[in-house]
């Protein structure tokens, strides 16, 4: 389902002369159906850069990487929205939204976006945050204004009112009590149960050990080399 093949990244710093970074080389790894695959690593190894090259936030500098065959690296900018809303979900550490949106539609979104009825995707929605223990009383005001860690809630209840075939999840446990941690844990236990392959970073080791078949670790790949 995520295939990376000799996956190349470097930066360029234009604000620096134009000196370029090499930070990743010959990246490799496969994600099965139903498989969570967590990437480690010291910091700067290229954990969070390699999950934006295959969500096609960062373009890879040479190598394929294919996500239900398609190859976001020489995919257009077409292809790599209409991926993203059918086929391969984001939970980042923050949630990013048009201010004065109801959290109701926050959540729903994703469920709207594949043309899934209103009512539907609200009731969905609401489950989830009912799940991630978000209070009703909070359903039609924007999230923009809540907590940090009532905002990482809404964000995982977004990334898993639709049920993508593939997911990236980075640090989706981080900073959560113990009873939002395991209903985070049970939500990505629920996802490899119906085939979802998953690709995360987890810092908290009892959660990496819960949740993920393996490990790979990014220091293999890492250069860090200025040029």
């Amino acid at each position: 389902m995520i295939e990376v093949k000799a996956v190349s990244k470097r930066f360029t710093l234009h604000n620096q002369g134009g000196a370029t970074i090499d930070v990743m080389q010959n990246a490799a790894l496969c994600v099965a159906p139903g498989e969570c695959v967590a990437l480690t690593g010291p910091s700067g190894a290229g954990k969070s850069t390699l999950m934006r090259m295959i969500y096609g936030n960062y373009l890879a500098a040479s190598g394929a990487i294919r996500v239900d065959g398609l190859d976001v690296v020489t995919a257009t900018a077409r292809e790599i929205l209409s991926l993203r809303r059918t086929t391969l979900g984001y939970v980042s550490q923050f949630l990013r939204v048009v201010p004065r949106v109801p959290t109701l539609d926050v959540v729903a979104e994703p469920l709207l976006a594949i043309g899934r009825d209103r009512d539907a995707a609200h009731e969905k929605a609401g489950k989830l945050l009912t799940q991630l223990n978000i209070p009703e009383t909070l359903w039609a005001l924007s999230p923009t204004t809540f907590s940090g860690g009532e905002q990482q809630r809404i964000n995982i209840a977004r990334g898993f009112a639709h049920e993508y075939p593939a997911l990236l999840l980075d640090e989706p446990t981080a900073s959560l009590d113990p009873v939002n941690r395991a209903v985070v844990l049970s939500l990505i236990s629920d996802a490899k149960a119906r085939g979802a392959a998953i690709i995360g970073i987890f810092h908290d080791a009892d959660a990496r050990a819960e949740v993920c078949d393996r490990e790979i670790d990014l220091s293999s790949f890492a250069t860090g080399k200025a040029a």
